[in-house]
This record gives C-alpha cells, structure tokens and sequence, in this order.
C-alpha cells in the first residue's frame, strides 16, 4: 500500500477509535444516574407521564449527563414508601403523591390536595411565588426527614368517586367502605365512613369483589383507564375533595446539594414544565372521555349544592383540628387560607361564568 494512502487509513482508524471512545466514555465525576421509583403508573395521563416526560427531557437537555430511570410502581419500591426510601437514600429519587404521607408528615397534604381549596393554577401562584415551595422544604425537615421536593406534576380536579348508587346526602356514607385519599378521607371519616387506603392498581378488583363499596382515585382520563364503569355506574362530581392534585419530585438532600448550580436549573425548569404539561394533558383529555359516559352506561352525577354545602362545613372542622395538633399544619393551612381569599377577588371578576354555556348548544 502507497505510504499515502495507508496514512490515510491509519488516520481514519484513529479517528474512528476516537470516537467510539468517546460515545463508551463513562459518566463523569458530576453526572447524574439516579433511580427514580413512582408512584403511578407512567401511562396515567397528567399523573404518572410526568415523571417519563422529566426523565427524557433531563436526559436530552443535558446531552445525557443527567439521566433519570424511571421504575414503574412497585419494581423497585413500594408505592406508599417512596418517601422513607428517598430520605434513607436507597434510591437517590422518587416521584409521588405526598399526600400519602399524612401520617408521617401532617402537614404534607396542604401541598397535595385540599378540600374545597385552591384551583390548579391558584395554587402553583401560591407555591411558585407565595411562600409555598420553601414552607415544604420546612415541613419536611421539621419531622426529619432528609429530602428535597419539587413540584413536578399537578392535574385538575378528580371526581368525587364511583359509588353504586347516587349520594344524595351526608347519611349515605354513613358505614360506606370506601377508598378516599388525603384530607378528604378525613372528611368522610368523621361522617361515619370506613375509609381505607390502597394503590391505583388494586382498586378495580377491590370494588369487584366487595372490599370496598366505593372509590375515588382521579380524573375520568384515569379512572377509565382503571375500568372503575365496569364495576360501579355512578361517578359524582364535583370533586371537592381534591380541586387540584400536585405531584412531586422527591430528591435526598445530599443528592441534591451535589448537584451543581446548572443541574439544579435544569430539574427545576424541568419540572416546571412538566407541572403545565401535565396539567395540559388532562384538560385536553378529559371532556372526549365524560362525552362518552352515557354509552358505557354510566351515569355522571352532580352531588347536590346542599350537600356540598355541609361537606365544606365538616372540611372546616377537620382543617381547623388538623391545624390545633400540627404547628406545621396551622402555618401552612393559614398561608393558603389568606392567599385563597385575595385570589377569589380576582377568580369571581376575571373568569367566564361555568354556566353560562354555548347558545347552539342550549
């Protein structure tokens, strides 16, 4: 071979080598693998795609330096233990519903869901430029436990729940078995019901073999997908108990004060889109699904305004005992409180009337 051409082949051997070297190089000292357990499922529209939506985006954004593995629901940790196994650092992150932590962490639930509180997008004012954020990080460090939290997902309201058969008063939960998460457990606690707590993925078989008698879990996106009319054919609304749900992103500490100023920016930016993005995808979702109800036979009530009435009295009186045993709680609820009613100035004035409906549709 002429001396040219074989240096020519020697070089582009060299270049070759360079760049596969370059595509196996290992990650950096300050890359990012962490394992990321959830949750809900990752196909839950605007409650568990989120947490796919982070993952890919980090791991784009950042050229790969930052990459998430999402672990769907019970591969790696249990769903209702996301919180002890951030904070112990058995895995460096977790995406959750925190509410399911109230009785480790009374407060939680404020930043969670709360009855007959603030719309999706009040909330991510009071959370974003309110006190919301950094009173969290308090709260948590405040009951020891060792993690970071961002908002990283939020939907609008569930449904009251699946019954069969309408609830036309306060009475009808009386010794009801039902599944109801967060505060408005609580509710229905103090009117009598037996409440019980249990994953997404084992409601439908709970409801078909009688262990509950009724259920609520999200939004009709969701819930259709869990097959809820199957079993049951009234599905209530409004969803007072839960007029906006907010996921998490939980980070341990020492994960996250390692990280740099750069990743730090790019997961809170991350999941901030990911927050309007899930929020998005379930107003986008939700009314093709609740058009198609009355084919499936299932008949989507109205829970009556007196009820509704009595419900968000017996919620004051849970509230206001929650805030007398938690210093946390009484903090948070208070913040919440005096935001909700300047907002509601603005809320009753800027926005259009829900009735006041289409005139070629009436």
């Amino acid at each position: 071979m002429p001396i040219s051409k074989l240096k020519t082949a020697v070089g582009a051997l060299a270049l070759a080598g360079t760049m596969a070297g370059a595509a196996a190089a290992p990650a950096q000292a300050d890359d990012i693998r962490w394992k990321m357990p959830i949750a809900f499922s990752s196909n839950l529209p605007g409650l568990g795609s989120p947490s796919q939506y982070v993952a890919e985006q980090l791991n784009a954004a950042s050229g790969g330096s930052v990459q998430v593995r999402v672990y769907e629901p019970g591969k790696l940790v249990p769903a209702f233990d996301i919180l002890e196994a951030v904070s112990d650092g058995k895995v460096a992150a977790g995406y959750t519903w925190i509410g399911y932590d109230q009785g480790k962490v009374p407060a939680v639930p404020l930043f969670a869901a709360v009855p007959f509180g603030l719309k999706p997008w009040a909330f991510a004012g009071w959370y974003y430029y309110g006190p919301g954020h950094e009173m969290l990080q308090e709260v948590y460090a405040n009951k020891g436990f060792n993690v970071h939290a961002q908002l990283c997902g939020i939907i609008g309201p569930e449904t009251a729940g699946w019954y069969s058969k309408p609830v036309k008063s306060l009475d009808d939960y009386k010794g009801m078995k039902i599944r109801f998460a967060g505060l408005g457990g609580k509710v229905l606690e103090k009117l009598g019901a037996s409440v019980t707590m249990m994953p997404g993925g084992e409601l439908f078989q709970a409801l078909q073999t009688g262990t509950i008698d009724a259920t609520e879990f999200s939004m009709p996106a969701i819930d259709q997908i869990l097959g809820f009319n199957k079993v049951v054919k009234y599905n209530l609304f409004p969803g007072w108990h839960q007029p906006f749900t907010a996921q998490y992103m939980l980070i341990n500490q020492e994960e996250w004060d390692a990280t740099t100023d750069q990743q730090k920016a790019l997961i809170e930016t991350t999941c901030t889109a990911a927050t309007m993005r899930g929020l998005a995808e379930g107003e986008y979702k939700n009314g093709k699904v609740l058009q198609g109800f009355r084919e499936k036979g299932v008949n989507a009530d109205q829970i009556p305004r007196s009820v509704l009435r009595e419900l968000q009295q017996v919620t004051r009186e849970v509230l206001e005992e929650e805030a007398a045993d938690d210093e946390d709680f009484a903090r948070v609820y208070e913040s919440q409180r005096k935001f909700q009613e300047t907002y509601q100035v603005w809320d009753k004035r800027a926005y259009l009337p829900a009735d006041l409906g289409d005139e070629d549709s009436e």
